[in-house]
């Protein structure tokens, strides 16, 4: 599935199912919210906390996906595409650290 594609799939299923879209401000925060999740997930699976029993049917690929649709959510609203945003990110991102990322010495 391309970018083009996730906005008018969530959209489509925001029309389907949702009634409408959060507005802004809860998106933002909603947002938030799923990265915390996320950021709980890593900090078990991959640093030094342990497990709650809560925690243990959490699954990180569902976990990023939620992050994703509330993503593509404010986009949509917003009148962003993402494709395009991520084009232009990426291309700024090429000129900016076209080798600065070779010459750390910490990533060698």
């Amino acid at each position: 599935m391309t970018l083009e594609e996730a906005q008018a799939t969530v959209d489509q299923w925001i029309k389907d199912h949702g009634v409408r879209y959060f507005n802004e401000l809860t998106n933002m925060a909603m947002l938030t919210e799923e990265v915390g999740e996320v950021a709980r997930i890593i900090a078990r699976q991959y640093g030094e906390q342990s497990f709650k029993k809560s925690d243990k049917e959490k699954v990180l690929a569902d976990e990023l996906a939620d992050v994703l649709f509330v993503v593509i959510c404010l986009a949509n609203q917003t009148g962003v595409d993402l494709t395009a945003a991520l084009q232009k990110n990426l291309d700024k991102k090429t000129k900016r650290d076209h080798d600065r990322h070779q010459q750390n010495e910490k990533l060698h």
